[in-house]
């Protein structure tokens, strides 16, 4: 409804502003006419003064609804938009892991608030100058024809010439637009990668091999806009020598007319304002036209990543998870490398509170376990039992609300420490994030900060240490208090004095839980109930710490003493 307003104000000031080169031709010919070019009733508009306070009421009135139009459209396009932002992100919050996989987040990013922005602009207003200049032409003709029919027609046939000039041009001006905006995007996503991984970056000093990876992007980005300039070059050149040729010339015969008394004075002064009207139309016609139709293939493509499908939200709640896990018969391979096995009939099981840890070489298929845990992704065959019931019957929220990971590499969200704990259960108290902290043999070193549990952590974590951030990343897993822990390398990257910290806040953290533990250092996992030892996806040993030791001739004894020596 009120979108329907604005656009009330919008024909209205529209159709107003058309009738200013009347009222001007009126009044630069009150002198040789008795006549009006239209009369009103009541008025008397071969007066001059009369004339001059009609116009300025209709500037008036023309600049009120001006004034609704643009507050109303600006509030209908910030709601839109708003709406918009809201529906993309939560598609992108519930999209499935792989589609990462697939996509680059810079990309992802930089596209979403490269093509909101593009949109915000053409609803504020490319589109309305854009339908303001197409009622410009259509009541300017309309008037044209009813002071001479004669000459409205000269001015009519330079319009079709126009219309078809412009529908090719701006359909190879949306096409490189839309080639130019995708560059751009992966131009950026380029900035995103270098600048996250700008440590690694200098350590290799691979700096000029990403300035040369980048300065390839924008020069494919500067060869398509320079081309899709030239197109535009091209157009509005034509435009200028077509529409300004023919304004030229329907002049002339309009002189010609005059002088011969077919069209009063007033009337030749009207037809040349609303010829230059016309000819500014005209003249902004294409380039609101292309930028409409750059701005609908940002639409299409964010109603693309919109209507991407999103993660089965489908399955019952477990309620209160005891902890048994069951892999039964499990073959699994990543939906981007469908030919590679990464896991082949894996079984094993463990009861509530147990601990299991997965050793292995790199690729044997263990961080792979944990995502399965998770139900990232779909097993091909076989099925994962949680408490006897199969992990597709089970909503992933229900079953990700009982798990918590503790990752190698953790990622703190920039914001205060207190924050990034709570973040582990949004509605614990400040005293629970305390108590947390303090299993996590966190408290100590975070009250030592001059802002203690409000002190930042910067971006991604970057102003605490390693060990300091693990030991965060723990006391969120003590909060959130789930019922299966995944510990994913999490004391590999520590050194000795950091991991024994880290190391009693985790044995801490698994009392009474089901705990996967995924370590490249089997000192770590000697307690482990269970130990199951991969290679290319099969289990070839298990048992406990005691045992597989004691067969000198198993994977697990090799490990060991790589490790010793």
């Amino acid at each position: 409804m009120v979108y329907m307003i604005g656009w009330f104000c919008l024909v209205s000031s529209s159709i107003l502003s058309m009738l200013f080169p009347a009222l001007m031709g009126q009044l630069l010919g009150a002198n040789d006419t008795d006549e009006a070019i239209f009369e009103v009733e009541a008025v008397d508009l071969t007066n001059i003064n009369v004339i001059l306070m009609v116009l300025l009421g209709v500037f008036a009135v023309q600049a009120l609804f001006s004034f609704l139009r643009i507050v109303l459209f600006n509030h209908v396009t910030e709601n839109s938009l708003r709406d918009i932002k809201a529906k993309a992100f939560s598609t992108l919050v519930h999209l499935p892991i792989d589609f990462y996989n697939q996509n680059k987040v810079g990309e992802l990013s930089s596209r979403l608030a490269t093509d909101v922005n593009l949109i915000q602009e053409t609803l504020n207003t490319t589109l309305a100058e854009f339908f303001r200049q197409i009622i410009t032409i259509v009541v300017a003709l309309s008037f044209l024809f009813l002071m001479s029919w004669q000459l409205a027609l000269w001015m009519l046939a330079v319009i079709p010439v126009l219309a078809v000039v412009a529908i090719v041009f701006g359909r190879t001006i949306k096409k490189y637009s839309k080639k130019s905006q995708d560059v751009a995007a992966a131009s950026n996503a380029v900035i995103e990668e270098v600048l996250s991984g700008i440590k690694s970056v200098k350590s290799y000093t691979n700096e000029s091999y990403e300035l040369n990876r980048y300065g390839n992007e924008i020069n494919t980005l500067k060869k398509l806009n320079i081309k899709r300039g030239i197109i535009r070059a091209f157009f509005v050149s034509f435009i200028i020598v077509g529409m300004f040729g023919g304004i030229a010339f329907v002049i002339w015969k309009a002189k010609g007319m005059e002088a011969e008394g077919l069209i009063s004075m007033a009337e030749f002064n009207a037809f040349i304002l609303y010829t230059i009207f016309l000819g500014a139309s005209f003249g902004s016609i294409p380039d609101l036209y292309a930028k409409v139709q750059k701005a609908i293939g940002s639409t299409e493509r964010l109603m693309d990543l919109v209507e991407e499908q999103q993660e089965d939200a489908s399955g019952a709640s477990l309620g209160e998870l005891k902890g048994d896990v069951s892999f039964q018969n499990v073959s699994f391979a990543y939906p981007q490398r469908k030919e590679i096995q990464v896991l082949n009939d894996l079984s094993f099981s463990c009861e509530a509170g147990e601990s299991v840890a997965l050793v292995g070489s790199s690729g044997a298929g263990k961080s792979t376990i944990s995502s399965l845990l998770l139900n990232f992704y779909s097993i091909q065959n076989g099925s994962i039992l949680f408490d006897g019931k199969a992990i597709d019957d089970i909503s992933k929220e229900s079953l990700r609300s009982n798990i918590a990971i503790v990752p190698q590499e953790v990622l703190l969200f920039s914001g205060s420490i207190y924050d990034n704990i709570r973040y582990g259960r949004l509605d614990a108290t400040e005293e629970e994030i305390h108590e947390a902290a303090k299993q996590a043999n966190a408290y100590d070193f975070i009250m030592s900060f001059p802002d203690q549990f409000q002190t930042e952590v910067g971006d991604r974590g970057i102003q605490l240490s390693g060990g300091q951030k693990q030991r965060i990343a723990i006391a969120r897993a003590v909060l959130k208090d789930p019922a299966i822990l995944i510990l994913d390398e999490a004391t590999s990257a520590l050194d000795a004095e950091s991991e024994q910290l880290v190391q009693q806040a985790l044995e801490q953290l698994m009392k009474n839980r089901t705990s996967f533990v995924i370590a490249h250092r089997l000192s770590t996992i000697r307690k482990a109930d269970h130990i199951l030892v991969l290679e290319n996806g099969h289990i070839v040993q298990k048992g406990k710490h005691e045992d597989l030791i004691a067969d000198q001739s198993g994977t697990y004894y090799q490990l060991n003493n790589i490790q010793l020596n």
